[in-house]
Order: structure tokens, then C-alpha cells, then sequence
């Protein structure tokens, strides 16, 4: 079944590691990151959840001109999903980064329509 997604895609990126001990800097845990992960995010999950329930999705969205938005790019192709991007000269890909001890979530950081703001 072909279906066609519409909507704001974003890079969904993980900081994976283990907290030890304590930032002499300020009461706050210091994540040893071990490894990074990217994953696609908003419509562009959407898109992969219906790619792996046997459904053949079209992706359209609009993304930046940026670093997340190359990855962004890299997944879908690396994922097989058809897609219609359009790239936008100075509006960043929305970028949500979570520092992730073990299974805990430590916090999240977003990255959403500020110029010159990237990871």
C-alpha cells in the first residue's frame, strides 16, 4: 500500500555512555559518551514505522541546509524510503539530541529554527 507522509522531519541523535561521578564544575552527572547514534525522527519515523509494517511511504518534508540535514538525508536513503525533500538555505534541521546513561535518559537538548546553532 503506497501512502503518502506529510510533515516536519527531524534528526533524532542519541549520546550513548555510563555516569560515574559528579561535574566539579556544578552538581551534575558527566556522561562518559561511548557512542552516537542517529535515528530519524517526526515524519520521517513515521515514514520507517510504515517501511517496516510492509507499507511503501513517500516521504515529503522540508529540511535544512546543514550538517542534521545531510545525516537526515543519509538515513533515508540507508532506510530505502522515497522521499521528497525540499532544503531550505538558512533554516536549521530540527535536531533533538538525548544524553542517554545505559537506559536512563539524563536530558534532552533541542535544536529547532535557530540559525547558526548546530551539533
Amino acid at each position: 500500500m503506497s501512502i503518502l507522509v506529510v510533515g516536519d522531519s527531524m534528526l533524532d541523535r542519541y549520546w550513548h555512555g555510563t555516569v560515574e561521578r559528579m561535574s566539579a564544575e556544578a552538581p551534575v552527572p558527566v556522561l562518559d559518551v561511548t557512542r552516537e547514534e542517529d535515528r530519524l525522527g517526526g515524519a520521517a519515523n513515521v515514514a520507517l514505522n510504515l517501511k517496516t509494517l510492509g507499507g511503501a511511504p513517500h516521504l515529503m518534508t522540508c529540511i535544512g541546509d546543514d550538517a542534521a540535514g545531510q545525516q537526515l538525508r543519509a538515513l533515508l536513503h540507508r532506510h530505502g524510503i522515497v522521499h521528497t525533500l525540499r532544503g531550505e538555505a538558512g533554516i536549521p534541521t530540527t535536531l533533538k539530541l538525548r544524553a542517554v546513561d545505559r537506559a536512563k535518559h539524563l536530558m534532552r537538548a533541542d535544536f529547532e529554527g535557530r540559525v547558526g546553532l548546530g551539533v
